[in-house]
């Protein structure tokens, strides 16, 4: 073998040939021999003529010793400082990422190009989107349906089928937009279906969205049945770009184009001959079969808009899927269009990014000082993107200046900047607090933790607090809860483990002990996630979830933002300064998204404004749910089955049976609310309660027609078997009226109840909520849709409230039957008592039986197909042609 050792000048060189020979005489002492360097005559003639000159052995020893020596202390000397190999801290440094977004709409000042869908025309259907689908397991429905709920749109799934479901609910529709996850079986409807669908569409304002979906054979030219469009299909396509005219755009930003192969090779192109139809996003084909004669490619339109002139139907159909992450902004814009402003995600999103550990990790992983000038910087530029942005630390005191001596002079530097960025409290030693059963050992670690940062100028006065690995914050460890309320003054916190750390889209928040708990995001990034060329699939990976991906629609979906980070993504190769700058650049160039910042409080005081409803944690269907529930709670104490109501119909005899029971009990009184504690209303949603009854039940008439109640029922409640009460509509509302004059109320005392019953919207304001409460609950099957709308029938009992009268003793053993209560109780001697009141005037009744008409109309067509018991006779009377006299 042959050894090169370069010398200047570059042209000449020494070589050596290690020479094994069996007497060991010409072995050159540095392979391991004793003998001198061996004869340039040895060397071949090709060789001897290319040098000039040779080394002599003293020379040349005094040359290779040298060498080694110097690397050696280079060696001890870097290992010493880093603990790491120098060849991997110099790849990683000629490896580390840069931002490099390029986009031309960025460029200039910001301006929001956005459209606004809302309309002041009186809409007639409510905020929902129909979807129908090919089944329960299609994958396009799955993804469909996981963006509504990423976004929390209100939806309803259907398979296609022979039938469409109820579209109305009396004078309102029911849904704002319909989608077909294949569009083909809208085209393919019979003919009663589908002008069944159209007309509701066309009277309700509504639009559709339709996908088409991959077939095995491919269309060329193929008209679409019934329209005035052609589709081409099973292409492969690239470089998308939106129409920047179209009034569907607001969440997203036009100007660019996503360059490169889009995903999929079943892509759709549309061709119209009509001006309904105007393109939403244009794309190129892979070869070149879209170049016209003059070598001019002619963009094809891959989504399309049918502004309703051909049918009066408005449509945006997608000539692909989700696959391609464009097609969610555009859903999105589509869902905001074609809804009239009344499916609109807000622009606005609030940002937070923390970092963890801000002094924790081993030596050779830590910041140093260039690391903290880059984050300072980094700051610098977010901040002009996203206004008040800054890095939140997060600081275990114990671990300060536990690196080497660069990494010690990071944390000086951090500490000289502490103005710059906000600071919050992990553990003094970073231990899990869930390990901690003293209360005194926790708080004495949170102390020390206090110690430091007064010490060194930290402000103490977040109010916001993150547990070492979301250590006892979900499920509750209560000491935890305790400390941190003592020591710190805790307000706020955040997890990503509740209720579950997977799906993503389903994190929530909830309140316990008055702190309130946030849902918090990953970016991708964790502890080991240090170098580029380490990152899990590599950097095309990272780029993914940045240019369109998770993180890039976790920003997208969710109003409040809080992301995880680590001190060890923004050393080493600083990805966690990469990922942002880039994702927010990102952001910037493709929607109108306005990203501003805030502290943790703010953004938790603004999040329960958004989700009021998030704040009560749902403990039954989870045993992760249950350890964070007060003792004196416990899903067995939980009701069985509601007594709904409505007001006035006979639910309070029907609770004085029911509580007559030996195996019921029933809620206790509240002095507000005479017998009922209205467990789902208010602020009694939750309350603790006592009972070791076998049949726990609560009543609240006000739960029938109260619009948040069905949604808390179901999801503390989702197996509650439901009673209601119903009487004639005009009945109930007089008998509400003489309530309220018994119980002193002004306004009934003042006015006849013909006076209250016909009073106008222009009428005082007292007098009009009089009114509504009169008429609202008796439009029952408004009332009960609602409730179907989460339980089944199966689950509803409803009760004739004069036979409740006329024959208790068998109305409470068909309600026994109906719960399986055992054991079964004899009601023979127990009668119904009720309050007498003077005859209804005939001017009165004649005027609420034409109003509650189509209310009851809706109500037998409800009898009728959910195969309830046989419509009751007061039914039957009120619809007879009594009312037209």
């Amino acid at each position: 073998m042959y050894l090169k050792c370069e010398k200047l000048p570059r042209s000449h060189y020494v070589i050596f040939r290690k020479v094994s020979e069996k007497n060991g005489q010409n072995s050159s002492p540095y392979w391991g021999g004793n003998s001198r360097l061996p004869s340039i005559k040895r060397f071949p003639q090709r060789i001897r003529k290319k040098t000039s000159w040779i080394l002599k052995p003293a020379a040349l020893r005094k040359c290779v010793i040298g060498v080694i020596v110097f690397t050696v202390i280079l060696i001890i000397i870097y290992s010493r400082q880093t603990r790491t190999p120098y060849l991997a801290a110099f790849m990683q440094r000629s490896t580390r990422p840069e931002p490099n977004i390029k986009c031309g709409v960025m460029n200039g000042p910001r301006i929001l190009q956005s459209h606004d869908h809302k309309t002041d025309a009186r809409l007639r259907s409510y905020p929902k989107v129909l979807v129908f689908v090919e089944t329960m397991y299609s994958k396009l429905g799955r993804d469909i349906a996981e963006l509504l709920v990423h976004t929390r749109i209100k939806y309803k799934i259907e398979v296609t089928g022979k039938s469409v479901p109820v579209l109305t609910n009396l004078d309102k529709g029911r849904y704002g937009v319909i989608v077909f996850e294949n569009f083909s079986k809208y085209l393919q409807m019979d003919n009663w279906n589908r002008e069944l669908l159209d007309k509701y569409c066309r009277e309700y304002s509504v639009g559709m969205i339709g996908f088409i979906t991959p077939e095995e054979e491919t269309y060329v030219g193929s008209q679409l049945k019934g329209f005035p469009l052609f589709i081409h299909t099973n292409l492969k396509l690239k470089d998308a770009a939106l129409n920047a005219a179209s009034q569907i755009l607001r969440l997203t930003r036009a100007g660019e184009t996503a360059w490169g192969e889009l995903p999929g090779s079943d892509w759709t192109i549309f061709q119209g001959n009509h001006s309904t139809y105007e393109p939403l996003e244009w794309a190129n084909r892979i070869d070149n079969f879209q170049i016209n004669e003059s070598g001019v490619k002619i963009p094809l339109p891959t989504v399309i808009q049918d502004h309703g002139l051909f049918d009066n139907i408005q449509r945006v159909i997608f000539g692909s899927g989700l696959k391609f992450w464009l097609h969610h902004l555009l859903f999105l814009d589509s869902l905001s269009y074609l809804s009239h402003g009344q499916l609109s995600l807000s622009l606005d999103r609030k940002f937070l990014v923390d970092i963890d550990d801000i002094f924790v990790g081993e030596v050779g992983t830590r910041i140093k000082p260039d690391d903290v000038k880059a984050l300072i910087n980094t700051q610098e530029r977010l901040a002009s993107m996203v206004p008040g942005f800054k890095f939140n630390l997060g600081f275990s005191g114990k671990y300060f200046h536990h690196g080497n001596s660069e990494e010690d002079k990071g944390d000086d530097m951090i500490l000289q900047n502490i103005d710059k960025f906000m600071w919050f409290s992990h553990m003094w030693n970073h231990q899990q607090p869930h390990l901690y059963d003293n209360l005194t050992l926790l708080m004495e670690d949170m102390i020390l933790n206090k110690n430091f940062a007064k010490e060194n100028g930290i402000p103490v006065d977040s109010g916001y607090s993150v547990s070492p690995h979301h250590s006892g914050v979900y499920p509750v460890h209560e000491l935890l809860y305790t400390a941190w309320k003592k020591v710190w003054n805790i307000r706020v916190t955040s997890t990503e483990e509740y209720p579950h750390l997977r799906p993503a889209r389903l994190r929530r928040g909830f309140i316990h002990r008055n702190i309130m708990v946030l849902p918090r995001q990953t970016c991708g990034l964790f502890t080991h996630t240090m170098l580029i060329d380490r990152y899990p699939g590599g950097r095309d990976k990272l780029d993914e979830s940045i240019q369109g991906g998770e993180l890039f629609q976790t920003i997208v979906y969710n109003p409040i933002n809080i992301f995880m980070t680590h001190m060890s993504n923004y050393g080493n190769d600083r990805l966690g300064l990469y990922t942002f700058e880039s994702v927010i650049k990102f952001i910037q160039c493709w929607t109108n998204i306005k990203l501003t910042s805030a502290p943790p409080l703010q953004l938790a005081e603004n999040y329960f404004k958004l989700y009021p409803g998030e704040a009560d944690p749902n403990p039954c269907d989870d045993l992760r749910h249950q350890k964070i529930w007060s003792r004196n709670k416990s899903c067995d104490s939980l009701p069985k089955f509601l007594v709904i109501g409505p007001q006035k119909t006979g639910t309070t005899a029907l609770y004085t049976f029911l509580a007559l029971h030996p195996s019921i009990a029933s809620n206790l009184p509240s002095p507000t609310t005479f017998e009922e504690i209205q467990f789902f209303n208010a602020h009694n949603y939750l309350r603790d309660s006592n009972s070791s009854a076998r049949y726990y039940f609560e009543k609240s008439a006000t739960y029938f027609d109260g619009e948040l109640v069905p949604r808390r029922v179901h999801a503390l409640l989702p197996h509650a078997r439901l009673i209601t009460i119903l009487i004639s509509p005009a009945k109930r509302a007089y008998s509400w009226y003489q309530h309220t004059r018994a119980h002193g109320d002004i306004i009934a005392n003042n006015y006849s109840f013909h006076q209250v019953i016909t009073a106008s919207d222009t009428a005082p304001k007292p007098l009009r909520d009089l009114r509504n409460r009169c008429l609202n609950p008796g439009k029952y099957a408004q009332h009960l849709e609602r409730w179907m709308t989460y339980f089944s029938p199966q689950s509803l009992h409803i009760i004739d409230g004069e036979e409740l009268k006329s024959n208790p003793v068998e109305v409470m053993n068909e309600l026994q039957k109906f719960l399986k209560i055992t054991p079964f109780f004899n009601y023979t001697e127990h009668l119904s008592k009720g309050r007498q009141y003077p005859p209804m005037e005939e001017k009165s009744l004649k005027y609420l039986q034409r109003y509650y008409l189509s209310h009851n109309t809706a109500l037998e067509k409800l009898y009728k197909k959910n195969g309830f018991r046989t419509i009751p006779n007061w039914l039957k009377e009120d619809l007879s042609d009594k009312t037209d006299n």
